[in-house]
C-alpha cells in the first residue's frame, strides 16, 4: 500500500531523515515511535502528500507521487489519504454529520451519497443519536471518532494517524485504539500511527523506531 524508498529530508541545515525506506502492507497497522523531534510527523506528512522531500520516492496505492502537481496532489490525497490528528480539526459552526461529509463534497460526491455514507460511519461508531450536534456539544472522545468518521468517509487507501490520542483522556484513548482495529476488521482499513502512547504502539501488527533520521523494526 505505501512504499517509500531513500526518503531525504532536510529543513535548512537541519537533516531530518537520512534515507529511510519502508514499505506497509494493505491492512497493516504500523505504528511509528521515536523521541520528540525525531523525525516522526515529518515522515507522516511526506507520506501523507502534505510536505515535499528532498530525495528518494513515494508510493503509494501503485502510484508514485513524484512530479505531481499541486491540484493532482490535492485530488490524489482526498481520495486516497484519511488523515486523524491529535486536535480533530472540527468546524465548529458545523454538525457532526456536516463535518464528516466534508471531503465528499470536496471529491465532488452529491448530497445524498455523502451524507449517506457519513450517516453508515457515525453509526458504525456509535454517533448515530449526535449528527445534528456540534462539536462544542461533543465530548474529546466524541468529537475525535467525528474526526475518524471524516476520515474514512471517502474510502481512503490508508489512514495516517497523528498522535490520535494526545489529547484524550486515558478511556477515550482507550477506546480510540480498539476502534482502530475494529475498523481494519470492518473495512480494511490501512494504519499509519505516529504516537508516543507506548500501549498504542505495541498493540500494531509492527513497531518502527525512528532515531537520529533512520528506521529500524521493533
Amino acid at each position: 500500500m505505501i512504499r517509500a524508498e531513500n526518503i531525504h529530508k532536510s529543513y535548512g541545515e537541519l537533516e531530518v531523515l537520512k534515507g529511510i525506506s519502508l514499505d506497509i502492507a494493505a491492512g497493516e497497522i504500523v505504528s511509528i515511535v521515536g523521541a520528540s523531534g525525531a523525525g516522526k510527523t515529518t515522515l507522516l506528512h511526506i507520506i501523507g502528500t502534505l510536505d515535499g522531500y528532498d530525495k528518494g520516492e513515494v508510493i503509494i496505492n501503485q502510484q508514485n507521487i513524484k512530479g505531481f502537481n499541486d491540484q493532482r496532489l490535492s485530488d490524489f490525497r482526498n481520495r486516497n489519504i484519511g488523515f486523524v490528528f491529535q486536535f480533530h480539526h472540527l468546524l465548529p459552526e458545523f454538525t457532526a454529520l456536516e463535518n464528516v461529509c466534508i471531503p465528499a463534497f470536496i471529491a465532488g460526491k452529491g448530497k445524498i451519497e455523502a451524507e449517506k455514507r457519513a450517516k453508515e460511519l457515525l453509526d458504525m461508531l456509535g454517533l448515530a443519536e449526535r449528527l445534528e450536534h456540534k462539536p462544542s456539544e461533543l465530548s474529546g472522545g466524541e468529537q475525535q471518532r467525528v474526526a475518524v468518521a471524516r476520515a474514512l468517509v471517502n474510502n481512503p487507501a490508508v489512514v495516517l494517524a497523528d498522535e490520535p490520542s494526545g489529547n484524550l483522556d486515558s478511556k477515550s484513548s482507550e477506546e480510540l485504539h480498539r476502534l482502530f482495529f475494529s475498523l481494519r476488521e470492518k473495512l480494511g482499513q490501512t494504519f499509519v500511527i505516529v504516537t508516543h502512547n507506548t500501549e498504542l504502539a505495541d498493540m500494531a501488527d509492527r513497531k518502527l523506531t525512528i532515531k537520529d533520521g533512520l528506521i529500524g523494526n521493533n
